[in-house]
């Protein structure tokens, strides 16, 4: 019998969460936070990190309730997590770019 969250076929907050947030904190030691470094390995947390955030948009549901508002609560923190890894990916190469002109 296995757990539901090791499930991909069941939708789990859990699970989405656990990878949205391992996620940023991969990505906050591959850039060596606050002294940003271009590396695109940061691709790849970014990559798991949006997949985290559609297993935790696949547990909305339809009519809305207390649990319905958690959700969206846990969707904006995966998002503003999402954005902040996408900075750490984006950031040196934006510097790069306008240093040298």
């Amino acid at each position: 019998m296995t757990r539901p969250w090791f499930n991909p076929r069941i939708p789990s907050l859990l699970r989405g969460s656990i990878l949205v947030l391992v996620s940023l904190s991969i990505s906050l030691l591959l850039s060596h936070f606050p002294h940003n470094h271009a590396t695109m390995l940061l691709a790849i947390p970014a990559l798991t990190a949006t997949a985290g955030t559609i297993d935790t948009v696949r547990c909305l549901q339809g009519p809305w309730s207390f649990y319905h508002a958690g959700v969206i609560l846990f969707v904006y923190m995966d998002l503003m997590a999402l954005c902040m890894i996408l900075f750490f990916l984006l950031y040196p190469y934006a510097h790069w770019i306008t240093s040298s002109q």
